[in-house]
């Protein structure tokens, strides 16, 4: 059978005291509504239909980056949740299989959980997602009658038996494409908002005469996030989770409480990471290498046997082959640098290639950009920068080659040849103490005026 899905991202979140979209704000740099997209993507669905609202060029934009197959859909007006699904009608016209309604701003559905619902799919028409809360006061209750959902009573409207039920509603469903648009056709919204409500749908499918059930998931799963304060919360679930699985992968955070993972962050067994370290989106790390204490990393490759830091900031391009030193205060951008190769203090690399066993000395600078254009450095192997030497881009070293200190290299440098670019050092006798004699007496006499 067949599968589309369905992903609720139109509410505002007037919560979030914000002006982007609620579903796009990012836990672990990632927007809530690509989390619930990859959820979903399990699936292998064969329709994904995205129903914008507020902001919803911002939601287009975010789910055709993750999924240009993607068909993104208008709520013009919220008028609640079974007419949101309603606005994905014209886009699964002639669509026979079973949909899956999700939200975009509930971020931590697992694959299993999806995978049970459509399992149960196959002996009931209508499948609901429920959970059992800790505290299930403000949920719906799922009153259940063997594996049979009978309805789905709201904590106003419950008895003090109804109450004391623990399996509450999550809002997400499963069910074949004709019915659920037959049962959403029914719904009113005789309430007093006004809205018509996809919760609806299990008493209308139970008059009916369908088959309802209810799959029970965590209640992590099914968090829902709509205040920073949720999103915060949300987030140190993540960073938990992804944490936890690293170590059981083999890799060693020495303070894991201060290391922050990015949702596509991958770090090889044996790998050492010391406090403090930030992965930002696109970052992988091969096995044993050792990432030092206040490292930032973003957009790059870090290969076996590498160290980076402590302080060092890896930028988007970065690619460190085995056993390459990154050192203290180092920042690195769309470069390359070779095997054994060290840049160990103080130096900006950026737009360069660095070869095997080369050495960068301290403070030295690629001068990469002319104010318009972005000029490529290209140091061989075996090469030795002397300290603060400055490569004014385009330029080439050739293997073997050396700089010397405090040198400004605006031409290639042949292979085993020896740099040198400074002016004459001139030593003025007893100007120094002249100097600071007419300084001093300069800042007196500002004294005295004032």
């Amino acid at each position: 059978m067949s599968t589309a899905l369905v992903i609720l991202a139109a509410g505002k979140g007037t919560r979030m005291n914000s002006e982007l979209p609620k579903v796009l704000h990012p836990i672990a740099q990632v927007p809530m509504l690509v989390h619930a997209m990859r959820a979903g993507a399990v699936l292998e669905p064969e329709r994904t239909v995205i129903v914008a609202g507020h902001g919803a060029e911002a939601v287009r934009a975010a789910a055709l980056d993750e999924d240009e197959g993607a068909t993104v859909v208008l709520q013009e007006e919220q008028l609640g949740t079974a007419h949101a699904v309603d606005q994905a009608r014209a886009a699964l016209e002639g669509f026979a299989g079973d949909v899956v309604v999700l939200y975009g701003d509930t971020p931590f559905l697992q694959p299993d959980t999806l995978e049970r619902m459509l399992a149960a799919r196959k002996t009931h028409d209508l499948v609901i997602l429920g959970f059992e809360a800790a505290d299930p006061a403000r949920y719906g209750r799922l009153v259940m009658q063997g594996d049979s959902l009978e309805r789905i009573v709201e904590f106003k409207d419950a008895t003090e038996t109804e109450r004391a039920i623990r399996f509450c509603n999550s809002g997400l469903l499963a069910c074949n494409a004709e019915t659920l648009f037959g049962l959403i056709a029914a719904v009113g919204n005789d309430n007093a908002s006004g809205e018509y409500y996809l919760t609806d749908v299990v008493e209308i499918a139970r008059k009916q005469g369908l088959a309802v059930t209810a799959v029970a998931c965590d209640e992590a799963q099914t968090l829902g996030v709509n205040s920073r304060a949720d999103l915060a919360a949300a987030d140190a679930i993540f960073q938990e989770r992804a944490r936890a699985e690293l170590l059981d992968l083999g890799v060693t955070l020495m303070a894991p409480d201060t290391v922050y993972l990015a949702a596509d962050t991958v770090i090889g067994r044996d790998t050492v990471i010391e406090p403090n370290v930030v992965f930002g989106p696109g970052v992988t790390v091969e096995s044993g290498a050792t990432i030092r204490a206040f490292s930032h990393l973003e957009g790059c490759h870090v290969s076996q046997g590498a160290v980076v830091g402590p302080y060092a900031r890896l930028r988007p391009g970065a690619e460190l082959a085995e056993n390459a030193r990154i050192g203290n205060f180092v920042e690195i951008k769309n470069a390359e640098i070779g095997e054994g190769a060290k840049v160990n203090h103080l130096t900006y690399i950026g737009d360069a290639s660095i070869g095997a066993n080369s050495n960068i000395g301290a403070g030295t600078i690629t001068c990469n950009y002319d104010g318009v254009m972005k000029h490529r450095t290209t140091i061989g192997a075996n090469v030795f920068i002397g300290s603060n030497t400055m490569l004014v881009a385009p330029v080439t070293l050739g293997d073997g080659a050396m700089t010397a200190t405090g040198t400004v290299v605006t031409r290639d440098v042949e292979p085993d040849a020896l740099a040198v670019a400074r002016t004459k050092q001139e030593n003025k006798p007893d100007r120094a103490r002249k100097l600071f004699d007419m300084l001093r007496a300069k800042k007196a006499r500002k004294q005295k005026d004032t």
